[in-house]
């Protein structure tokens, strides 16, 4: 019996490809393997994000420009206080725009606008802490806090690539001798599921772990997953305020289709 036209596939660990790698939307006619690498890691968030807003409204352009200029040295000067990481710092350049304001139907000049936006980062949730507890915000100071990040995202998900294409090379090899087929080239890999008709759809792949159950819940076979899980915020914390560290999980699949030949 001839295996060759079945679809073989196999659920490795967690791996994904760049964007440069085209999609793969038609089956070769041929006999061919099917497979599929995956790979996930956990990492610990190196980046956490906080910005500044800063808005002083007056009659007197200039006025407004100064307040705004003082509260930003401020700021500066607290982001150096409690370490944030100097590479990180932004800060966009002068707005200055009329500002109005809507009574009983009619809208009234308030003066002008000026407003400008800081952002940096620290290293850990403890220097973010200290800066927002050295912060003092009013009407003309609003800060946010964001997604913390990690900064090594792009390394990373370089050698999860070079785990898929290795993981989809030894699982095609092993399905090959199984039926006692031989690897005769490569037909084309992708970083998301071809276009096919076996039956099986992207997004419901099975696993050779719990990764089944994240497709099943929802998760698209796209470039790259990432998920992340937080601890709960203290009660008094503002929204959006995210203080605690907890692990980023970034995940990555690749899909390669070998074509094969009799091994006799």
């Amino acid at each position: 019996m001839k295996f060759f036209r079945m679809v073989l596939w196999s659920a490795l660990l967690v791996a994904g490809v760049p964007q440069a790698w085209a999609q793969a939307n038609s089956i070769p006619s041929q006999p061919h393997l099917l497979v599929k690498g995956n790979a996930s890691r956990k990492v610990m968030p190196d980046r956490f994000m906080v910005k500044v807003a800063l808005e002083s409204v007056d009659m007197q352009t200039d006025i407004a420009r100064r307040k705004v200029q003082a509260n930003a040295e401020r700021i500066m000067a607290l982001f150096a206080r409690h370490g944030a990481i100097a590479e990180t710092v932004r800060m966009d350049n002068l707005s200055i725009e009329p500002s109005t304001r809507y009574k009983d139907d009619e809208e009234v000049f308030q003066g002008t606008a000026v407003s400008r936006e800081l952002e940096d980062a620290f290293e850990t949730p403890g220097q973010l802490q200290a800066f927002l507890a050295g912060l003092n915000a009013s009407s003309e100071v609003q800060v946010r806090t964001a997604t913390p990040v990690y900064s090594g995202e792009a390394r990373l998900r370089a050698e999860l690539k070079g785990e898929a294409a290795a993981q989809t090379r030894a699982s095609a090899k092993g399905l090959a001798e199984a039926y006692g087929a031989k690897i005769i080239g490569l037909y084309t890999i992708s970083d998301v599921a071809p276009s096919f008709a076996y039956g099986v759809q992207a997004g419901s792949w099975p696993g050779a772990d719990s990764t089944g159950d994240f497709y099943k819940a929802g998760g698209s076979l796209d470039r790259m997953q990432v998920t992340g899980s937080r601890a709960k915020a203290p009660s008094l914390a503002a929204p959006g305020e995210l203080l605690t560290a907890a692990p980023i999980t970034y995940t990555e699949n690749v899909y390669a289709i070998f074509l094969i030949s009799d091994g006799n």
